[in-house]
């Protein structure tokens, strides 16, 4: 049906509007979008990257229907990923009810099975894709490392802090598990000949289904405090590394305090020198890698993702994933990542207080890189008296860059952190409302995270680069 209103019946003509018309002539999909569209912009970086990386993953398998073309898929996860939408349901559904996903998939409707497959089989390559759109924001001048940014954010895990139990828990559940299971054999056992004659021919003595609960609970709690212990270990002959290192580095530069003795760290609890979990150590089921972390909004089971970003545009040149709730011991590997990433070296970086390590800012310094870490937290508001004079040469390498951050030149620089990386995590967090990971296990997150830092530098680079294909 047609409508129509005539301007003599209410003083008004509307356009035509059948729904029912048939276009006799189909447009191409290209023009069901403006120009300048979004979708339009990741269709081109896809073509224009190499991705001989999963195409060639399926050249080697011959057999079976062909399946959709990996530059489809590819394309409809990242425009996902850009808009905010990561679950493979909404994503197969969106091909079907939005514009722009079926501009992308050229009409071809995607299983969300076949998102998610892809998404999972491919967490690896995101990677390398991340490294080609880096390179894209570089060729456009995107990228200056004049003064760059490290930070973390705590980002839920796929799985609840309620699944999660703590060593001493653990051991009192396998003591009561284990009698409990003792008294199902034993009653098992007394009942074999009643439950003969229920079963007739059957065996008789299979496992009952609420033993059967029991040990696999059992089983489970034993492989977590073996997880446990095994990281204690590990941990215990990392310290005996690092106290072998610092001991050998005393013995070159002699006594350190007033007594003769060396300086040693606070002592540690017996446990630790033992290899033993503490008690308050927690593993859980779900997601044995994630860790309980403390955030805003509380303690979460959650990674500790990683990203350095340049000022000029905020582009991310170097991410990372931890499953640690501090940042300690993580700056030099960041630093390395983004030398690595850019092929070049940048001048400064401002970090906070979790960065700080005396050893790292005399690295940092070797390498000709000017670093304004903070050592403490700073009241709110707080604006500190600003030094005047020499530096006094018995201050420690903490006392100069205290000291430095309290020049009008260092709070100036430090002051910038904020507007560089925070706004980052806000626009991934906040405006895109990545704040779970939908994968499990470190290795399958740091995937995702590459994925979504991706699609950051991607948008940053729609918005603001002005990019020659030719010369990418």
């Amino acid at each position: 049906m047609v409508f129509t209103v005539e301007a003599s019946n209410l003083g008004k003509k509307f356009r035509d509007y059948d729904p029912n018309q048939l276009i006799l002539l189909p447009p191409g999909l290209n023009e069901w979008l403006p120009d300048g569209h979004l979708a339009n912009f990741v269709s081109d970086v896809v073509d224009h990257i190499d991705i001989s990386i999963i195409t060639k993953q399926y050249e080697q398998e011959l057999r079976g229907f062909p399946p959709y073309h990996p530059a489809m898929l590819l394309k409809i996860l990242v425009y996902a990923y850009c808009t905010g939408m990561y679950s493979s349901r909404k994503i197969a559904k969106a091909c079907q009810d939005v514009v722009a996903f079926r501009v992308l998939s050229a009409n071809q409707f995607p299983d969300f099975r076949t998102i998610s497959d892809f998404r999972k089989r491919h967490l690896v390559t995101f990677k390398e894709l991340f490294l080609e759109v880096l390179k894209i924001a570089q060729h456009a001048g995107m990228v200056k490392l004049g003064h760059v940014s490290l930070d973390g954010s705590k980002i839920r895990a796929n799985a609840s802090k309620h699944k999660a139990m703590s060593y001493e828990r653990m051991k009192q559940q396998e003591q009561r598990l284990r009698q409990e299971i003792a008294e199902l054999t034993q009653q098992a056992e007394r009942t074999d000949h009643s439950e003969d004659k229920k079963y007739g021919n059957t065996m008789g003595d299979e496992l009952p289904e609420e033993l059967a609960r029991r040990e696999t609970r059992l089983a489970k709690i034993q492989e977590a405090m073996s997880s446990l212990e095994k990281e204690a270990k590990e941990r215990v002959e990392q310290q005996q590394q690092k106290d072998e290192q610092q001991d050998k580095k005393d013995d070159d530069n002699g006594p350190t305090n007033q007594t003769g003795a060396r300086k040693r760290g606070r002592p540690r609890k017996e446990s630790h020198l033992a290899g033993v979990p503490e008690d308050k150590a927690q593993r859980n089921f779900t997601d044995p890698e994630s860790r309980i972390m403390k955030s805003k909004d509380g303690f979460i089971q959650a990674y500790n993702v990683q990203a350095v970003v340049d000022e000029e545009y905020q582009i991310i040149v170097a991410t990372d994933v931890i499953d640690h709730t501090n940042d300690h011991g993580v700056l030099r590997t960041m630093v390395e990542m983004t030398a690595e990433n850019t092929k070049a070296t940048m001048h400064k970086i401002s970090c906070d207080a979790g960065y700080f390590a005396e050893d790292d800012v005399t690295w940092l310094q070797e390498k000709e890189i000017d670093p304004y870490i903070a050592t403490g937290r700073q009241k709110h508001n707080e604006v500190p008296e600003s030094p005047r004079g020499r530096i006094p040469k018995h201050y420690t390498i903490k006392q100069r860059m205290t000291r430095k951050l309290k020049t009008k030149k260092g709070r100036a620089v430090y002051a910038r952190r904020k507007a560089i990386v925070e706004p980052v995590y806000g626009q991934i967090k906040g405006c895109r409302r990545f704040d779970q990971f939908s994968l499990r296990s470190l290795e399958k997150v740091r995937g995702e995270w590459s994925l979504v830092t991706m699609c950051h530098n991607l948008l940053k680079i729609f918005k603001y680069g002005h990019i020659n294909w030719a010369t990418c």
